[in-house]
Formats: C-alpha cells, structure tokens, sequence
C-alpha cells in the first residue's frame, strides 16, 4: 500500500463530505425535498450523480476524477460490514423482563410483527425471481442476468445500505455484471425510499379520514426541525448519547466504534480461516455475516461481565449513521447510468408490484391480525416505511400519526426486528450460497419458502394470541 492510495480514499471521502453538506443545505430550503423527508445522503448522491460524469460524461458540470467514482462503487459493499457488525451491539441490555400471561402475550405480538414484516421481505425476493422466470420464457430480449430480481428486495427492504451490498456479494461470486447490479440495486432502493414515503402520506391521511387512526384524528404537522432537517435552537438539541467513559483515558465513541471494528476484524479472519481448510457452503457467505455473528459473542460476552453499562445504542448508531450517509451518497452519485437504463423497463414493472405486495402484507394483514382496535394502522405504516425504505422512514412516518411515540407499535417493531435477525442467521448463508451457485428457479423457491416461513410465523403468533384471549 502506498501513500497515493490513502490520499485518493481521502480526497474520495472529502468529495462525498462536500455532497453530504449540498444535501444537508438543499433538505433545509427546498420544500420539495421537505415534504419528501428526502435525507441529505440522498439529496446529495442525486446531486453528484445528476451533475456528475456518470450521467454526462466529458459534458458534466462537476468532473470527478475516475478513481473518487470507483472507490464511491466501492465504499458501500465495504462500510455495510460494520453496519451489519453493528446490530447486535446493546442487544438486549438494560432491559426488563416480563413473565407470566404478559409475557406470552408478547411473544405473540413480537410472532405475529416479526412475521408479518419478514413476509414482505420474503414476497419481495420471490417476486423478483419469479419476474425474472417468467421474462426468460416470455421475453427474452430483455436479456436478464441469472440474479436479476433479487435487488428488489435489497433495495425495497434493506435500502441503500444493503443494496450497496449487492455488488459486494456478487463480485466475490465472480460475477461479471456486479457494478450493474449493484446500480440496480440502488436504483430500487431510491424509489423505494422516495415512493415509499409518498405513497405512506397517502394511506395515513386515508386512514385518518376514515377514522382508522387511533391517537390522531387529523395527521399531525411535522415540526420544523424533523422537515428542514437541522436544529437552531441550541438549548432544544438532543445529546448524542451518554458518555460512559472519561476522555481523558479514552473517548466514549472510540470504545463503541472499536468494538465494531473488533468484531469486523474478526469476521474477516473467520471468513479467511473458513476459506482456508475450504469448508462446504461456509465460504461463499459474505464477511458481514461472519462479522454479525461475532458480534453477537461479544455483546453476550459484555452482558455476562457485567459491562453492559459501557454500551450506548444512541452513540453506536451515531456511529454507523455517519457511515450510512457516506455509503448511500456513494452508492447514489456512482450509479452506472448506462448500465443501469437498460433494465428500466423491468424496474418499473417490479417496482409497482413490489408497492403493491408489500401493501398486501402491511395494510390488509396488520388488521387481520390485530383487529381494528389494537393500532393496526400504526403497526402497517411502521411496517411499510421500513419495508420500502429504512428504519428511519418508519419512525417518520409512525411520528406522523403517532407524533409522541405512544403506541407500543416502535418497542413491539424492535423486538420482532431482533428476532429476524436471529432467523437471518440461519437463512442468510442459504439465501447467498443460492445467489451465487443457484439457479432462477432454485432462488425463486426458496424465497417462496422464506415468505411461507414468516408468513406462518405471524398466523402462529395470531393463533396464540386468540388462545391467550380466550
């Protein structure tokens, strides 16, 4: 390694750095871009992308140097390992237990929202697959690639994050169209975010009108600081999170963000050990993977130490939610444009049908399964933010019809969040060592049987729930 090479990451980074802040600038101006709760990240990567040489080549207003363009490719495949390394990290801390009735009652809840919300995921997968199946026979001048499908899911579900990691995943398969794929993947996410929180106003104010809402009658405007997106007023600003160590040893964000990376560095040294003596099946699964289930060995190691008070999830999501803007403006603004257009067609037909699956498993679903009276609105608008987009376009859009967090819709979502990651454990390395040696028809499949495993999960935990009642 030379020095040059750190210098390109740094001017790279710098450049993004520069995006980032347009974005930051733009969402706090442009009411367009407020009403859409368009993060910076993404604001910027369009800006980048729009005004950059990847959509006008030797014509573009802003020539970024090749090398800054291949490392943005990149950056997202690589920043997603401590993203994912991350999750486990303050799990199960500082929380009480309940037993007894109250307890089973909410492990049917937590069945029932951890079901319902995997479904949508799994339906997504298998839709895109099954897309692609059909196409082959149908029409096959579309000239799909074996995996095409699959980043609907990447990006509806897992947003920019995750679907950066596509052509991560599929580069290490040896996959020639990763940049594409992961250009794709992108694409999906960014409709999915944008879409998602339009068509989620859509239902809340539908919904309120009807008088399906429970804690508003009217939606609620948001405030001034949650649309514009930064805070004047220096005496309302939230903290970043407890400081649980003293600087003059070691700072607090040091010791969270050195755990990540511990568990990183350990991931890729049992993924280089695993490919090492060649285990079957074991080494075509991503690093993030090994990273995650590290991670959860030494979250559990820190709990059973007693050092749980040494964990801030605030300050650890600080810490990765630096990361996620800087992959998503990269990810956006180093779209290969060309590559990308020629499946546009597919997209827009995916894309609709994805809305409308995830609708079916968010909307009708939530209310079957709750009834009318136990916040099924709030529950599916939570559901179908995080479903199109990320974590945080739920909360915004459950803010909007429960603007102070009353209903236990964001503890229950949390719950059924963890235990699918859980489940992931055990159906991610199937679902990549698929991806890169399967068939259409053998990926096809197993989503399916991924959305029938949620999809029971959620009517077990109904039926448990009725059983509690009675």
């Amino acid at each position: 390694m030379t020095s040059a090479l750190l210098q390109t990451l740094l001017k790279s980074l710098a450049l993004l750095a520069g995006l980032l802040l347009v974005g930051m600038f733009l969402r706090a101006k442009v009411r367009l871009f407020q009403k859409l709760l368009l993060p910076a990240s993404v604001i910027g990567g369009f800006v980048g992308l729009l005004l950059g040489p990847q959509l006008w080549g030797e014509h573009a207003i802003l020539s970024f140097h090749p090398d800054a363009i291949a490392v943005w490719s990149l950056l997202p495949g690589i920043l997603i390992v401590p993203i994912f390394a991350s999750v486990p990290l303050g799990m199960f801390m500082h929380e009480k237990k309940q037993a007894g009735p109250k307890s089973k009652d909410m492990l049917s809840r937590i069945l029932m929202y951890c079901g319902l919300f995997g479904s949508a995921g799994g339906l997504q997968m298998a839709l895109g697959f099954g897309f692609t199946l059909v196409a082959m026979e149908l029409v096959p001048s579309l000239n799909l690639y074996r995996t095409f499908g699959f980043e609907l899911s990447q990006g509806f579900s897992g947003g920019h994050g995750t679907a950066g990691a596509v052509g991560n995943i599929l580069e290490g398969y040896g996959m020639p169209y990763w940049e594409t794929a992961q250009g794709v993947a992108t694409t999906f996410a960014t409709i999915g975010l944008v879409g998602g929180m339009l068509l989620g106003i859509f239902f809340i104010n539908r919904a309120s009108a009807k008088g399906e809402t429970k804690v508003i009658s009217k939606p609620g405007q948001l405030p001034e600081v949650t649309r514009r997106g930064i805070n004047k007023n220096m005496n309302a600003q939230d903290a970043l999170g407890r400081e649980t160590t003293n600087s003059s040893s070691i700072e607090t964000m040091t010791v969270h963000l050195g755990l990540i990376l511990l568990g990183c560095g350990l991931g890729y040294f049992l993924l280089g050990k695993v490919k090492e003596y060649q285990i079957p099946g074991l080494s075509s699964i991503p690093v993030w993977f090994y990273a995650l289930l590290i991670m959860y060995v030494i979250n559990g190691v820190l709990i059973k130490a007693k050092l749980d008070w040494l964990i801030d999830k605030k300050v650890k999501n600080k810490i990765t939610g630096t990361m996620s803007d800087f992959a998503i403006t990269g990810a956006i603004a180093s779209i290969p444009v060309k590559a990308v257009s020629s499946y546009l067609l597919p997209m827009v037909i995916l894309s609709i049908l994805g809305f409308a699956c995830t609708w079916l498993l968010c909307f009708p679903m939530f209310k079957f399964c709750y009834g009318k009276e136990d916040y099924p609105t709030e529950r599916a608008i939570m559901s179908w933010g995080v479903n199109t987009g990320v974590m945080i376009n739920g909360m915004m859009l459950l803010k909007i019809c429960d603007p102070d967090y009353e209903t236990p819709v964001l503890n229950e979502f949390s719950m059924g969040f963890a235990l699918m990651s859980v489940i992931s454990m055990i159906t991610s390395p199937i679902t990549y060592g698929l991806l890169g040696s399967g068939t259409t028809m053998q990926n096809f499949l197993f989503s399916a049987f991924l959305f029938l495993l949620y999809f029971i999960m959620a009517m077990v935990g109904k039926a448990m729930r009725r059983n509690i009642k009675d």
